[in-house]
């Protein structure tokens, strides 16, 4: 013969229900953080997994993120650099005006103008730092604010106090791209040329360089126009280059986004919690907590003691 005890009932009973608010509390934490567990302790087996997966996302992150941030200099940069090319173009075209016109009357006042385009270019900022600096991004590269501080230098290259240290950035595993250029690689050859003329100009006998020029002055002029043509290819030349290393970088960018929409991908597949499962689930454990909290109301009206009575 079975025995039947009131306290075992309630047990079984308050076990019941327990085991019914864990599920729903299980199932209440899936549909509202849409995760399958908040922790890793909470994934088994699979956490090893996951914690791989997840460091190589932080990995292609941080690329992605270093990416975004060279892409954003050499925009600057370009920016800068055809600035410069534009001081440079300016000075030809003045150079050339003269010459066609025989009349120097503006001539040094355009060239002064235009100086101060080169001079913006070669010391643009990015983020607070000077763009051509090299790693003394806190100093101004090109100190000389005309082109009589220019002359007064003892010679082109004291007139910049970029380091060389070119700025380089690790764009993905294993590659690693020159991105930045220096102030006196770009602004040399046009500096010095200004300084000729301003020399030219302020030397008695040759200068100065207004009203009507003479042959000589127009021979200097021509010789000057040569040797901008030189000037202005090599600052055309590392546009063409930054315009590379950017669309190099735009496609690395592409490589990691699909890597990372991949891995995203896998993480989601273990960690997203499956809502149309976890909504019944929770609904399931909430009628198995009603009923068993209906079965415990009820075992108050069995109780041995009523029957022995």
């Amino acid at each position: 013969m079975t025995r039947v005890a009131t306290f075992g009932n309630y047990q079984s009973a308050l076990l019941d229900l327990m085991r019914a608010q864990t599920r729903a509390a299980d199932a209440q934490e899936r549909v509202s953080t849409q995760k399958n567990a908040t922790d890793l302790t909470g994934f088994g087996r699979q956490s090893e997994t996951l914690t791989a997966l997840k460091g190589s996302q932080s990995r292609i992150q941080g690329f992605i993120d270093t990416a975004d941030a060279v892409s954003a200099r050499l925009t600057t940069q370009d920016l800068a650099m055809n600035q410069i090319n534009d001081g440079i173009s300016g000075v030809r075209e003045a150079l050339a005006g003269a010459i066609s016109t025989d009349s120097g009357g503006s001539l040094m006042l355009e060239l002064e103008g235009q100086f101060q385009s080169i001079r913006g270019g070669l010391n643009m900022r990015h983020h607070g730092g000077y763009l051509f600096a090299g790693a003394s991004t806190s100093t101004a590269p090109l100190d000389a604010a005309n082109l009589s501080e220019v002359l007064a230098a003892p010679d082109v290259a004291s007139l910049f106090s970029n380091d060389t240290l070119k700025t380089a950035s690790r764009v993905a595993e294993g590659t690693t791209l020159e991105t930045g250029f220096l102030a006196d690689e770009l602004g040399t050859d046009v500096l010095a040329i200004l300084r000729e003329i301003q020399a030219y100009h302020t030397t008695p006998g040759s200068g100065p360089l207004t009203g009507r020029l003479t042959e000589d002055q127009k021979t200097f002029l021509a010789a000057r126009l040569s040797e901008l043509e030189q000037a202005g290819t090599a600052v055309v030349d590392k546009i063409a280059k930054t315009g590379s290393l950017a669309k190099q970088v735009e496609s690395v960018t592409a490589g990691h986004e699909a890597q990372k929409s991949a891995l995203d991908e896998l993480v989601a597949g273990r960690t997203d919690a499956d809502m149309a499962a976890a909504i019944t689930d929770l609904q399931l454990s909430q009628v198995a907590i009603q009923a068993s909290a209906q079965v415990i109301s009820q075992l108050r009206q069995v109780s041995l003691l009523n029957y022995l009575s």
